[in-house]
């Protein structure tokens, strides 16, 4: 069994939507309650309670209005978050998790399928509580496909959306991955990634592109009354933030439509990809001076599409390790040039005669030392 998500975009009825707003506030109502009294109740014992939402319905009667496996859903996700934090794996400790904030948390909601709660039909989502809602089916669902659970959102610009997970019946794959249909990926910040062949894979900046409207947008919501701290925030400033928000949700949504394209044109085309499994998150820290462009790729969520979408055609995608020096090594001769630590040098000279891209000859030693991972892991089955 395997599961996929759908996310659907939902156009609520406004009592619906204020149905929504009432349970995203009740889920983080519980949130916080429950974390609050597992917090004291470590410090005075030295355990975590256990606690659930039944708990707190008598103290707070409106907890009953709304969807209860929603509220079920926040017990798991608070154990979740506790389980992470207290991981024996994790080198530091650090601390209970966050408390969650009425203006800054994001605005979803989980609940289950029992017996049919959750339901699609041709044009509407049925969901507890809350009745049909209008939704765009853009993406039907098989008949074998499972309803396991829907997730309501609503984003920064104001739009709801419904993610529905289902769970699918593994099929039987007969396609065989011809491990010479393959391709090396180095991570290029200019250019999200360049391939053994010197392709780059994209060039579009899309946070880059709308940097002037954003900033323009930033400075006409910092003149209007709401914008410093304990002001009361006017209607123009409320509106102005849903522009700024949606010029946001624009740049992420042009991000997310590109890199599903390119990856889709790789899963389609090649039956092996070789990548590096780098940290992304510590190469978008300031130290490294390319934040902005780091984050603008979107290159560890390239690498999640590519990983599924392989895996759907029974391909590969083989991750080498990022201590492997793929930049300093000459894929000719084998020569080791320590000097390619230095960014800033983007050509390698060999002294074999070879002269070439650090990055195409990164991609291509990722891909040698890819297929040699692959070779063993097969030798060993």
């Amino acid at each position: 069994m395997t599961n996929r998500a759908i996310k659907y975009r939902a156009y609520p009825t406004t009592e619906q939507s204020v149905m929504f707003a009432k349970t995203f506030g009740c889920c983080r109502k519980v949130y916080n309650l429950m974390l609050s009294d597992k917090i004291e109740s470590y410090k005075s014992t030295g355990k975590f309670v256990t606690v659930t939402p039944a708990k707190y319905k008598k103290d707070y009667l409106y907890l009953k209005e709304v969807d209860s496996l929603a509220l079920a859903n926040v017990q798991l996700n608070l154990q979740s978050a506790f389980k992470n934090r207290f991981s024996k794996s994790r080198k530091k400790n650090n601390g209970f998790p966050k408390f969650k904030s009425a203006k800054r948390s994001r605005k979803s909601y989980t609940t289950n399928n029992q017996h049919g709660t959750v339901a699609i039909t041709d044009n509407s989502i049925r969901l507890p509580k809350i009745g049909h809602v209008k939704t765009v089916i853009h993406r039907k669902p098989n008949d074998s496909w499972i309803v396991k659970s829907a997730t309501v959102s609503q984003e920064s610009d104001g739009k709801f959306y419904i993610s529905v997970l289902f769970e699918i019946a593994d099929s039987i794959n007969t396609y065989v991955a011809d491990t010479n249909n393959c391709i090396g990926l180095d991570y290029a910040s200019d250019g999200l990634y360049v391939d053994n062949n010197g392709n780059v894979g994209t060039n579009h900046k899309y946070y880059r592109e709308s940097h002037d409207k954003l900033a323009k947008s930033q400075r006409r919501l910092s003149r209007m009354q709401g914008s410093k701290k304990h002001e009361i925030k006017s209607n123009n400033y409320l509106k102005q933030l849903r522009k700024e928000n949606k010029i946001h949700r624009h740049i992420a949504n042009q991000r997310l439509d590109n890199l599903h394209k390119i990856s889709t044109e790789i899963a389609n085309q090649y039956d092996v990809v070789c990548v590096e499994s780098l940290n992304m998150k510590s190469m978008s820290n300031k130290g490294f001076g390319n934040g902005k462009a780091t984050l603008d790729n979107g290159y560890g969520m390239f690498l999640s599409m590519l990983e599924y979408k392989l895996s759907e055609r029974n391909k590969y995608l083989v991750k080498v390790d990022k201590w492997f020096p793929s930049s300093q090594i000459c894929h000719c001769c084998g020569k080791i040039h320590p000097e390619m630590k230095n960014l800033t040098i983007r050509t390698m000279k060999c002294d074999c005669g070879l002269t070439i891209s650090r990055d195409q000859n990164a991609a291509i030693n990722i891909l040698r030392e890819g297929l040699r991972i692959l070779n063993e892991s097969f030798a060993v089955a």
